[in-house]
C-alpha cells in the first residue's frame, strides 16, 4: 500500500523537510516538503536519494565479530560479549587511558549521537577522546568561546535580512552551509538581490557561490588571516567603527586597534594575493552596508590560523555593529535550549595534555592529528583499543595512511557503522545502526545555526528491520560496558530519548513539547532570529571579551607567510553538491556523470608542468602521494591545485560495491600532514599543503 510520510533529511546541516512516497516500508519517492517553515520545499540531489541510501544492498544489517581473522555473522548478545571480554581486559591491564574514542561527523546527524555521544564519552573515562571536530571546525569553537564564553555561541549571518553578504573559504551552494543550516540558499541570494542587496566571496576557487557572487576576490590559501587584519586595521584608521547598541557589552576594543595597526593593507596584499586597492574597498562597502554580516568556514578554519582567523570574522561583525541585530551575524534559539544570565565561568583550553606530543586539550577531547602518535607509542597510557562511532579517521585524518597502518596493530577495535569503509575493515566487532528510516530525528546540533528558528520531530516512517538494534540502545548498552554493568545491561533508548527531549523541549524558551510537535510533522516556525546579547554570554566579565589573552599572544608571534617555492603548488580541498564527506559515493544516483575525484589546476600551470585535460598527474607532499585525473580550468588561482576529500575506497576489506566501482578516487588525506595544526585550537591544516605535481 502506497503512502505518504514527512521526515528531516539527515544528509547535511541543511536539516530540510522531506516529504516521502512509501510503498510499504520501502521508499519509493522523495520530494521537498512544501510546508516545511525553513527549507520551504528544497531539495538537494542528496536527500532524493535518501531512499537508495536506505536501501543500499551494502549496509550492514547484523553485527559481524572477528573469527579466525574474518569478519562474521553474528548475535547483539555474542558481540557486546566480545566488546566486554576485550575492553574489561584491556582497561584492567593498562587502565582507562588505554581505550581511545573516536566521534565521526554523522554523530551530529541523529538524535541518538546527540543524546547519547556525550555520555559515552564520560562512560570511558579515558582522556583518548577524538573527534571529526578537529579537522574541521573547531577554530570557530574556540574564538567563539573566548569571545563569548561558550563554544556554542557561534553566530550566523542572518541572510534573509542583510544588505551585504562577506563569505570567506565557504561554498554553502554546494554544502547548503556548515555551521549555518541555510537550506536553498541560491533561493536566498535571489531575494536578497531583489532588495538591491550584495554578495561578495573570498575563495582560491570560482566556487559554485562564487560564481553567483557580486564580486570574487581569489584569494592565497591560508591568507585570509592576513586579509581579515587588513579590513579590520582600516575600520580603525579610516574612523569607520561603529559598536552601537553593543557598544555596553564589548571590552578589548582599544587592544584589538594596537594589535592591528601593523597590518594595513599595503603590508598584507603580497600575503594575500588581493591588492591593497581591493582590501580598502571592501573595507568601505562593509562598513557602509546598512546590514551586512561576515561569514567564514572549512577555508578559513583548516589553516594554520585557523582560530586566528575565525575570531577576526566576528571581530568585523562587532566592529561595524552587525553582530547580534536583524541583518547582521545573529545567535539562533533553538527550541530545545535555554536562555542564560548574560555572565558564567568563561572557556579555556589545555586542562591536560596529550601523552607524546603534549597537544593541549581542548572541549575534552585532543586533536585527531596525534591518535596515530598515541597508538605507536610504546609506554604508560599507550593505546591499544579503539571504538569509532559513525566515523572514518582512517581516511578522514592527515596522513591517513599511517593512521590507517596504527589501527590495523590495535589489539581491538569495535566500531558502531553501517558499513565496511577504510577504518571499519579493521574492527574486530561491527555493531550496525538502522537506516534512517527506522529511527527518530530532531536536530539537536544544527538548530544552534539555523538562520530561522524552528523545530521539527521526525518519529521512524517504518517499523524496525527483524534483528534490529536501534542507533541509542547500541550507544546505551555500550556505555554499561564501559560503566561496568556487563554486556547485558536492560536498555530502552527510544523511550529515553523521547524522555529526555520532552524535558529539554518543555524547559525550553518556547514552552514546547514532544506531543505538540508530534501533532506537526512539517514542524513548527518560532520566527525569525532575534537578539540574544547579554544573556547569551557566558564570559566571566559580562561582556564579549574582544581581545582574549591567548588570541592576543598568539597575533603578537604572527609572521609573514613563507614563500612558496617556484617548483611547488598548495593544494585546497573542494566540496560538491552530490557528496558530504566519504558518505554517500555508494549510490548510484550521486555518483553518476563525470567523475567527481579530479586534480583542477590553472591553465598556466598546467602548460608549465606538461599536464594535459584528462591526462594523469603525480600529486606528492611531505607524507605521501597519490595519482589521479587531471581537470584543467581557469576556476582555480594560479599556484593553487584542488582535490576533493573524501574518496579512497578501494582498499582491500572495503564492502562499498558502487564506491569501488564508480567512485573510488584517492584519499587526499594521503598528502595532508599531520605535524601541521592550528596552535590554539589543534584544528588538523588541510588546505594550503605544499605539494609537487607531474605528469603521470
Amino acid at each position: 500500500m502506497t503512502r505518504t510520510a514527512y521526515t528531516t533529511c539527515p544528509l547535511c546541516e541543511a536539516t530540510c523537510g522531506l516529504e516521502l512516497t512509501l510503498d510499504g516500508d520501502r521508499i519509493t519517492g522523495v520530494r521537498g516538503d512544501r510546508d516545511d517553515p525553513l527549507s520551504r520545499g528544497y531539495l538537494c540531489p542528496k536527500g532524493a536519494s535518501l531512499g537508495q541510501l536506505d536501501a543500499d544492498p551494502d549496509r550492514v544489517r547484523q553485527p559481524l565479530v572477528r573469527r579466525d581473522g574474518k569478519l562474521a555473522p553474528a548475535g547483539w548478545d555474542e558481540a557486546f560479549e566480545a566488546v566486554d571480554d576485550a575492553l574489561t581486559r584491556i582497561i584492567e591491564a593498562h587502565g582507562r587511558d588505554a581505550v581511545a574514542l573516536y566521534l565521526g561527523n554523522p554523530n551530529v546527524h541523529t538524535l541518538a549521537g546527540g543524546m547519547f555521544a556525550g555520555t559515552l564519552r564520560k562512560a570511558s573515562g579515558s582522556r583518548n577522546i577524538y573527534t571529526a571536530s578537529t579537522v574541521d571546525q573547531m577554530p570557530k569553537h574556540v574564538s567563539c568561546g573566548y569571545l563569548f564564553g561558550h563554544p556554542l555561541a557561534i553566530p550566523v549571518p542572518d541572510v534573509d535580512r542583510t544588505d551585504f553578504l562577506l563569505i570567506l573559504g565557504a561554498d554553502p551552494y554546494s554544502s547548503n552551509g556548515s555551521l549555518w543550516t541555510v537550506p536553498d540558499l541560491p533561493a536566498r541570494l535571489a531575494e536578497l538581490r531583489r532588495r538591491g542587496g550584495r554578495m561578495v566571496v573570498v575563495d582560491p576557487r570560482r566556487t559554485r557561490t562564487a560564481r553567483a557572487a557580486d564580486r570574487h576576490l581569489p584569494i592565497r590559501p591560508g591568507g585570509d588571516v592576513y586579509l581579515l587584519l587588513a579590513l579590520v586595521h582600516e575600520l580603525f584608521a579610516r574612523d569607520l567603527v561603529r559598536l552601537g547598541e553593543l557598544a555596553p557589552h564589548v571590552s578589548g576594543v582599544d587592544e584589538v586597534r594596537e594589535l592591528t595597526a601593523a597590518y594595513p593593507p599595503e603590508t598584507v596584499a603580497p600575503w594575500c594575493g588581493i591588492t591593497a586597492d581591493a582590501i580598502r574597498e571592501l573595507a568601505a562597502d562593509l562598513a557602509a552596508a546598512p546590514r551586512a554580516a561576515v561569514y567564514g568556514r572549512i577555508g578559513t578554519t583548516t589553516v594554520p590560523h585557523g582560530t586566528l582567523t575565525s575570531w577576526l570574522v566576528d571581530v568585523l561583525n562587532v566592529l561595524t555593529g552587525n553582530l547580534d541585530r536583524p541583518g547582521g551575524a545573529m545567535f539562533p534559539l533553538p527550541a530545545h535550549g535555554r536562555r542564560g544570565s548574560g555572565r558564567g565561568p568563561g572557556f579555556a583550553t589545555g586542562r591536560w595534555h596529550s601523552r607524546v606530543r603534549a597537544l593541549p586539550e581542548v572541549l575534552g577531547e585532543f586533536p585527531a592529528v596525534t591518535l596515530a602518535d598515541e597508538i605507536l607509542t610504546p609506554g604508560p597510557g599507550q593505546v591499544r583499543a579503539l571504538i569509532t562511532v559513525a566515523g572514518n579517521p582512517a581516511l578522514s585524518v592527515p596522513n591517513a595512511g599511517r593512521l590507517d597502518a596504527a589501527i590495523a596493530g590495535l589489539d581491538f577495535v569495535v566500531c558502531v557503522d553501517p558499513y565496511l569503509n577504510a577504518t571499519t575493515r579493521h574492527a574486530d566487532v561491527l555493531l550496525p545502526p538502522p537506516p534512517h528510516s527506522r529511527q527518530a530525528h530532531y536536530d539537536l546540533s544544527f538548530y544552534h545555526f539555523a538562520v530561522r528558528n524552528v523545530a521539527r520531530f521526525s518519529p521512524p516512517v517504518a517499523p524496525p528491520d527483524a534483528g534490529a538494534m536501534d542507533e541509542s540502545d547500541i550507544l546505551l548498552r555500550l556505555i554499561g560496558i564501559l560503566s561496568g554493568h556487563g554486556p547485558h545491561v536492560s536498555v530502552d533508548g527510544p523511550a529515553e530519548m523521547r524522555r529526555r527531549l520532552d524535558k529539554r523541549l518543555q524547559s525550553g524558551p518556547y514552552g514546547l513539547s514532544l506531543e505538540k510537535l508530534e501533532a506537526e510533522p512539517h514542524g513548527v516556525d518560532l520566527g525569525p532570529l532575534g537578539p540574544r546579547i547579554p544573556e547569551i554570554l557566558r564570559t566571566a566579565s559580562g561582556r564579549i571579551e574582544l581581545c582574549p589573552a591567548p588570541i592576543a599572544a598568539e597575533l603578537a608571534n604572527l609572521e609573514a607567510p613563507e614563500e612558496v617555492p617556484g617548483d611547488t603548488l598548495v593544494v585546497v580541498g573542494r566540496r560538491h553538491v552530490r557528496t558530504n564527506n566519504s558518505w554517500m559515493h555508494n549510490v548510484p544516483a550521486l555518483v553518476k556523470g563525470r567523475p567527481l575525484c579530479t586534480i583542477q589546476i590553472h591553465p598556466s600551470d598546467a602548460g608549465r608542468l606538461g599536464l594535459a585535460a584528462g591526462g594523469r598527474a603525480m600529486v606528492t607532499s611531505r607524507v605521501g602521494r597519490v595519482e589521479l585525473p587531471v581537470e584543467i580550468t581557469d576556476d582555480i588561482a594560479p599556484g593553487v591545485v584542488s582535490i576533493p576529500h573524501g574518496f579512497g575506497h578501494d582498499l582491500p576489506g572495503v564492502e562499498l560495491s558502487v564506491a569501488r566501482r564508480s567512485s573510488p578516487g584517492v584519499n587526499s588525506n594521503l598528502l595532508t600532514d599531520d605535524l601541521r595544526v592550528d596552535p590554539l585550537s589543534g584544528n588538523a591544516v588541510l588546505n594550503g599543503v605544499r605539494v609537487r605535481v607531474v605528469p603521470a
